[in-house]
């Protein structure tokens, strides 16, 4: 218990919040490498994820592409381009890292946001004349956001996590106190640093998780909460 009192205490200290580390700046720094980081991700992701979702064709290869970033150690490919682009490029190497970590859940997101569509929906579409830029973006797209909101917050959530290791290269971000902390000992600092991290993290989720609720179509949340009363009434009474 003293322990957490003592990453509480470091937290709200005066020296927090002044100078070059301070937290805020370190609150920003985070938040800006994971915001670059998603955006490029996802004009790479969601344009692909959506041709597969339309067309079918590809599937096999996203999903073999998926799995391979997603196996590849995120901290060890920081260091590598670091090495190979040099110290004078270590920000695009950071960037770099953190969108090949995004790719995978936008890309899933994309693609199965249209594959979970009713066919049904989209032959009624192609049978009313509808045009194939008609069909995705007018039938497939809304009824799909869901799914694509849930796949940018799978996203942000795995990068503004990871975003923690670009203090390793000397890059900032709310990763530095626990960095510095460690060969300190500095118990309370580490644990103050996580801390923080773990509270971006849920903020953020909680604020995506409503994006989510807010992206499914009114006519399906329409139905959605009409069915809820008539499975209410069908229970049987029971006898008191």
């Amino acid at each position: 218990m003293n322990v957490f009192w003592d990453a509480i205490v470091w937290l709200f200290s005066p020296e927090q919040y002044s100078g070059p580390s301070a937290l805020q700046v370190l609150l920003l720094q985070q938040l800006g490498y994971t915001a670059v980081a998603v955006a490029i991700a996802g004009a790479i992701a969601i344009p692909v994820g959506l041709a597969i979702g339309h067309t079918g064709r590809g599937r096999e290869i996203a999903v073999a592409v998926s799995g391979a970033a997603r196996a590849v150690p995120s901290f060890g490919l920081l260091v590598l381009l670091v090495l190979l682009m040099g110290v004078l490029h270590k920000p695009e190497a950071a960037v770099v890292t953190f969108v090949v970590l995004a790719i995978p859940a936008l890309l899933a997101g994309a693609y199965t946001g249209l594959e979970a569509i009713d066919r049904r929906v989209i032959d009624a579409a192609r049978a009313m004349g509808m045009t194939e830029w008609q069909i995705l973006w007018r039938v497939e797209i809304p009824l799909g956001l869901p799914l694509l909101v849930g796949g940018i917050r799978s996203a942000v959530l795995q990068v503004v996590a990871t975003v923690t290791i670009a203090a390793y290269v000397g890059l900032g971000g709310l990763g530095l106190p626990i960095i510095q902390g460690i060969p300190l000992r500095r118990i309370d600092q580490v644990l103050g640093g996580a801390i923080v991290v773990a509270l971006l993290a849920l903020v953020l989720d909680a604020l995506l998780a409503l994006a989510q609720r807010a992206s499914v179509p009114a006519g399906i949340r329409v139905q959605a909460s009409s069915r809820t009363p008539r499975r209410l009434r069908s229970r049987p009474v029971q006898a008191v």
